[in-house]
């Protein structure tokens, strides 16, 4: 009896089992691959969100640049000047303020 159970026992896992789990976790997988409507939803409002707040970002500089010309120089803007923020090679401890905060003006020294 047992000689005879076992390999339908093996033959039931073969071509039923198997193919079974796989094609189960086949199918979970590609349903969570995709958007929901609902992120695809946040997504546009992210999107939307990005886009006001990058055309406000333009409003802005156009209004100061209006004022100011040369604004970018003045402020220290290495995003605008195409250059990396970089330290002074000589730190100066004078330049931290009383707030525990380093300043990028020049100090006035008495002489």
């Amino acid at each position: 009896m047992g000689d005879f159970l076992f390999p339908i026992v093996i033959c039931a896992i073969l071509f039923i089992g198997f193919p079974w789990v796989i094609f189960h976790y086949i199918t979970k997988w590609k349903t969570a691959a995709t958007l929901t409507t609902e992120d695809e939803n946040l997504l546009d409002e992210l999107h939307d969100v990005a886009r006001r707040l990058d055309d406000r970002m333009a409003t802005i500089e156009r209004i100061i640049q209006a004022e100011n010309p040369n604004w970018r120089a003045i402020a220290h803007d290495p995003a605008g000047m195409g250059l990396e923020p970089r330290l002074s090679r000589s730190f100066d401890p004078d330049a931290i303020g009383d707030d525990g905060r380093l300043s990028n003006q020049p100090r006035r020294r008495n002489s």
